[in-house]
């Protein structure tokens, strides 16, 4: 399956985000709300406003944190970073299998991600499922991490049993739209980065960067 998961908050972050987030009763509303057609069917949880004040600090810090993680950037290859949102399910709370819409009024949806703020072991249930055609993955994030993974994969959110379950949802635009294509750019990424760094540099691997470089060129949009 091509997904990251990865650390992207400390403590202290979460922390304060957590806090802001708690203090704003008034401007969290039916989930339902920003739901397509088919999605409004089966979402039942609870999202903070965007237009709060709340909102938009704590999805403008989030977006700096995605756009400035190196090992993010390298998976992804971010244009944008789009329809941050924050929602919450607590009891008997679930978003049904779906797939997310392939073009939002804030952009185009390449990779979806799920970022947890609250420590899986805070509430039972609630574990995010990713489909493919012959599997299927299951998600309990800790606290601070990220889960990024392509929009066009089903995925659900299984029932809260007990507690609640704080997350921070959005999407990316890619500057590469193809799942496919952005793995070969990852893996000539990453292992270029290896080599350099256990043997330093060299014409070679000049030549490697230049040829991630113009496929990147290549394959871009």
């Amino acid at each position: 399956m091509n997904y990251l998961t990865h650390q992207l908050l400390n403590a202290e972050e979460i922390k304060l985000i957590t806090k802001e987030l708690e203090d704003a009763t008034q401007d969290w509303e039916d989930g339902k709300k920003t739901a397509g057609s088919h999605a409004s069917m089966v979402k039942n949880n609870l999202q903070l406003n965007r237009n709060s004040e709340v909102s938009k600090k704590n999805s403008q810090i989030i977006n700096k944190k995605i756009l400035l993680n190196p090992l993010i950037k390298s998976f992804s290859l971010p244009k944008q970073i789009h329809g941050i949102m924050f929602t919450k399910s607590s009891k008997n709370m679930h978003y049904g299998r779906h797939i997310d819409n392939p073009y939002m009024s804030s952009g185009r949806s390449d990779l979806s991600f799920t970022l947890s703020l609250t420590n899986k072991e805070f509430y039972k249930g609630g574990e995010l499922i990713i489909e493919t055609i012959n599997s299927e993955e299951k998600f309990k994030l800790n606290a601070g991490e990220i889960v990024i993974y392509p929009s066009s994969y089903l995925h659900s959110v299984n029932e809260v049993i007990h507690g609640e379950r704080l997350v921070c949802i959005g999407w990316i635009e890619s500057y590469v739209k193809s799942a496919e294509e952005r793995e070969y750019l990852f893996d000539l990424d990453a292992g270029a980065r290896g080599i350099l760094a256990k043997y330093g540099r060299s014409d070679e691997i000049d030549l490697i960067f230049k040829s991630y470089s113009n496929l990147l060129r290549t394959l871009g949009n």
